[in-house]
């Protein structure tokens, strides 16, 4: 991991630029974080095809809600997103989704298969290289969490990377049958929100995604409205679940008022 750039936010918070090859990311860190107090980690997925630059604010809002909590937060440019190299057949296979879903029809499962699969395939190889470089930085502990989307890249890493001790996911992705597949071998807590009116979205196949998870500690956080309409008392059930499971420390100095609940708002409102 080498470290391209680095600032201080409010609060004492660092934000470091880096690259691992051809992986770019950022990587927060909460002021208590040291190699005597190693902190918890959120592995901060975002959707695909933004960039990490038009997701900048949102990205920084959720790490300061991390860091409220005692934990640094990280997240990488998605593969295709950004600068980086389009994936092959990307683009005509959003077409084809969009075009099915403008006329009301149901997307093929050859569609989805050939605009998530390419995504997933390359995103969790790259996500374990950066879980492996920033668990070897002294300041970060072993406690593990993924938080956001793309569902399926969520799905896949909770399923074979046992490092992985929890998962808040956003539902409402269309998602291969090999994510439904996957989802059975998911067996840590989950905490699901789904948007319950998304539109272009399908709510029956979060649901049935929802139901295959091998988790016994899942819960589906449903709410009313569309994919921009989440509530912002959303993040406070979202915050608790992290705390849960990773241990809050507490550290709070870069806490604004309430920072919690508008961890998982800023997300689904892209």
């Amino acid at each position: 991991m080498h470290f391209t750039s680095e600032q201080n936010l409010d609060g004492g918070l660092t934000e470091r630029e880096f690259t691992i090859g051809d992986i770019s990311g950022i990587m927060w860190t909460p002021p208590a974080a040291s190699s005597s107090a190693p902190v918890p980690l959120i592995l901060m997925g975002q959707p695909g095809g933004i960039g990490m630059r038009r997701m900048y604010s949102r990205l920084a809002a959720r790490a300061r809600s991390a860091a409220a909590q005692g934990f640094a937060a990280i997240s990488i440019e998605a593969p295709g997103a950004g600068g980086r190299t389009p994936l092959p057949g990307a683009a005509a296979a959003r077409a084809d989704l969009v075009r099915a879903i403008s006329v009301g029809e149901e997307p093929g499962e050859e569609v989805i298969d050939r605009l998530i699969l390419p995504l997933v395939d390359q995103a969790v190889p790259e996500w374990q290289t950066t879980l492996d470089e920033a668990l070897a930085l002294p300041e970060i502990g072993e406690r593990t969490a993924f938080s956001g989307g793309v569902i399926a890249i969520g799905v896949r890493l909770a399923a074979i990377d046992s490092r992985i001790v929890a998962a808040g996911l956003f539902a409402g992705s269309y998602v291969p049958r090999t994510t439904m597949e996957e989802a059975r071998r998911v067996t840590i807590p989950l905490h699901v929100l789904l948007q319950w009116d998304d539109e272009g979205n399908d709510r029956r196949m979060a649901l049935d995604l929802f139901d295959a998870f091998g988790s016994t500690e899942k819960t589906l956080y449903a709410n009313m409205g569309g994919h921009t309409g989440v509530p912002q008392f959303a993040g406070e059930d979202a915050a608790r679940f992290f705390a849960r499971h990773l241990g809050s420390v507490g550290g709070g100095e870069c806490a604004a008022s309430s920072p919690l609940v508008t961890q998982v708002s800023h997300l689904r409102r892209s």
